[in-house]
């Protein structure tokens, strides 16, 4: 009788692969709400400079159209006032940047800037 050599996980491999794996997927869960934020703030900003008219909207106006968006949306991580809002070549340019910081365990946390913007060249 020949004898077949075994293969697959011991039981080490096995834990070690399940631990990274679960961290994999906490780590994941913890960025998706401030991934759909992101997303939903870069929406917010495109809705508010593509529905602007360019020659007569103002800034205020602008802010309170982003404002509004932003309840809807549930943006907390940035207000209107942290909007830079500017004119290039005739069009509403809305740009911000900002930084989150995400708690992982005890005092280890995640910092992600993010950077915004409706410029043509976007960020």
């Amino acid at each position: 009788m020949t004898k077949k050599k075994q293969s697959g996980l011991s039981l080490v491999g096995v834990l070690l692969v399940g631990t990274i794996l679960a961290a994999v997927i906490v780590l994941g869960l913890k960025l998706i709400p401030v991934v759909s934020e992101y997303f939903g703030i870069k929406r917010a900003i495109n809705a508010v400079a593509g529905t602007a008219d360019p020659q007569v909207a103002t800034v205020p106006q602008l802010r309170s159209a982003f404002t509004k968006r932003a309840l809807v949306d549930d943006i907390s991580s940035i207000s209107a006032s942290d909007l830079d809002i500017t004119k290039e070549n005739g069009q509403i340019v809305i740009s911000v940047d900002y930084s989150r910081k995400v708690p992982l365990f005890s005092n280890v946390n995640l910092l992600i800037d993010f950077s915004v913007s409706t410029s043509p060249g976007g960020r």
